[in-house]
């Protein structure tokens, strides 16, 4: 990925891009070519040296079956959004402005781990529902559905574990437009209802 110094994502960033509930791109290099599946995740912080990322397949998605050729890599993708000219103040002083894209994005590389077990899958889709469930009036739990049911839905599914080695990570939310102009974009991704854009931005400009 190319990453200006400008727009490298900081550590916090990073964390806080993965921790989100979110779904990802699982890609991996296999010997018939690429292959890539579009997962929600679960970050663990406290695995290996670098964290993983849990996700799981249907049984019959050929991605977890084929061996992988070296790394496997997840795409995380954070709030992005079209930047109109018409946004910037300097735009009305001289006029040399042109569309951009604001965006945030880590592409997490590691070794995929196939996690064949009911337990794990167990724990991980748990783990996955009451990350998107928290905050809801009447959170849904596994234990609302029936047991026999949930152990045929986990017989279905394949645990992968991307045991994370390398992140690299971009965090491109104006950082290299004045404050002005900053505020101007703020603005208008606020006015198109764009709020997680827009808190990026203000987010960046406060970094340090």
């Amino acid at each position: 990925m190319y990453i200006p110094s400008h727009f490298a994502a900081s550590p916090a960033a990073v964390q806080e891009l993965l921790a989100r509930p979110a779904a990802a791109n699982l890609v991996t290099m296999t010997a018939d070519g690429l292959l890539a599946t579009l997962l929600p995740f679960v970050y663990d912080p406290s695995a290996g040296e670098h964290g993983a990322l849990h996700a799981h397949v249907a049984r019959n998605n050929p991605q977890w079956s084929s061996a992988p050729v070296g790394e496997a890599m997840v795409i995380v993708q954070g709030p992005d959004a079209y930047i109109s000219p018409s946004w910037y103040q300097s735009k009305a002083e001289h006029g040399r402005a042109v569309p951009t894209w604001n965006y945030s994005t880590a592409h997490v590389y590691g070794r995929l781990v196939i996690h064949d077990d009911a337990r794990w899958l167990a724990r991980h889709v748990r783990q996955l529902t009451d990350l998107h469930e928290a905050g809801r009036e009447q959170p849904w739990t596994v234990d609302d559905a029936p047991e026999r049911f949930i152990a045929g839905q986990l017989r279905a599914i394949v645990g992968i574990e991307l045991v994370i080695t390398r992140i690299e990570a971009k965090d491109k939310n104006s950082q290299n437009r004045s404050d002005a102009d900053a505020a101007g974009v703020a603005a208008g991704l606020l006015a198109g209802g764009l709020e997680a854009s827009a808190a990026a931005v203000g987010r960046c400009r406060r970094s340090p």
